[in-house]
């Protein structure tokens, strides 16, 4: 409960007491009743109302290819080179039976910084050869990107996890040097995109 609806509700309450305790004059304590009544039933149908509406990010896909069975390598499915792309997308692709490193997703704008991507999980989601993860991009409409794929040991991992941790708490994303990705991080797979929007302040 807000404190405003709070003190609507605590104001009711006293008007209406105080319509029950007044004797002297039968029309002041018709209105002030009545105003009582009225602030309480406000608050109440406020509060069981009318709550704050919760952010909810929304994510495009973009082109898809087609997956030629049995899948020997991580690859990506979507989106495909040379794509156009919009702010926030889901990147997806797929895995041999075999494959248990994680996955993550970096993307290299033209700052020649490496920004790794992750949702909630942080790795990339993996479920019966398929993968994906939260994509979101930062810049200018027609700025070309490169979205990279690589493979990671649990060392590796806990860096780019620890690295967006640190982002998100100093809300700045200041990209990390190629210098600074570990060795353990293998390149799988690097395509080019090209944001269709202006993306810059949309996270």
């Amino acid at each position: 409960m807000t404190n405003e609806v709070l003190i609507t509700v605590v104001a009711g309450l006293v008007l209406v007491l105080f319509a029950f305790i007044y004797q002297k004059n039968r029309g002041l304590r018709i209105i002030v009743g009545s105003i009582g009544a009225l602030l309480l039933i406000h608050g109440g149908y406020t509060y069981g109302t009318v709550q704050p509406i919760p952010y909810m990010e929304t994510f495009d896909t973009g082109n898809k290819l087609m997956v030629q069975y049995p899948v020997d390598r991580v690859q990506v499915i979507s989106p495909v080179d040379k794509d156009t792309v919009k702010c926030r997308i889901i990147t997806m692709g797929v895995y041999p039976e075999n494959h248990t490193n994680d996955i993550w997703v970096l993307l290299k704008p033209a700052d020649d910084k490496y920004y790794p991507q992750s949702d909630f999980t942080n790795t990339s989601y993996k479920l019966n050869g398929e993968w994906q993860v939260v994509t979101r991009f930062g810049g200018d409409a027609g700025e070309k990107y490169d979205l990279i794929v690589v493979e990671t040991d649990s060392i590796a991992s806990k860096f780019f996890g620890d690295t967006i941790s640190k982002w998100k708490e100093a809300d700045d994303y200041v990209g990390l040097q190629v210098s600074e990705i570990p060795e353990t991080a293998v390149e799988l797979e690097r395509i080019s995109v090209t944001l269709q929007d202006n993306c810059r302040g949309t996270h």
